[in-house]
């Protein structure tokens, strides 16, 4: 289920993620995997989790808002999010899925989702 917070649980949510944090293709089953949207790129850019892995984009920029879209037929976009905001999505069915900023289409980024 999408989840946009405000900046006043910003602090709370970047806490909770950076103890969720994995490395670029890390794998993790049912816990949240933090993606930083930082210099107009998804960091890491790629990876891989386990079926029932959510995914927590982080808007870090100081002053440009980003949403994550993917296209296809499970397609969906989140809100803009404005600094400081969060969004997340939950991934429980195996496959590849592709994503990009509406606003800013060269921001590409892949979650490779496996059993």
């Amino acid at each position: 289920m999408p989840r946009r917070l405000r900046r006043r649980h910003f602090v709370q949510a970047l806490a909770t993620g950076l103890a969720c944090t994995r490395a670029p293709g890390a794998r993790a089953a049912g816990s949240v995997v933090v993606v930083e949207i930082r210099d107009y790129k998804y960091i890491p850019q790629n990876l891989t989790v386990k079926a029932g892995t959510t995914v927590r984009w982080v808007n870090a920029e100081k002053r440009t808002t980003h949403t994550v879209r993917f296209d296809g037929p499970d397609g969906m976009e989140s809100e803009r999010l404005f600094p400081g905001d969060t969004f997340e999505r939950r991934f429980d069915k195996p496959a590849r899925y592709a994503y990009i900023c509406g606003p800013h289409p060269e921001m590409k980024g892949l979650i490779e989702v496996i059993d």
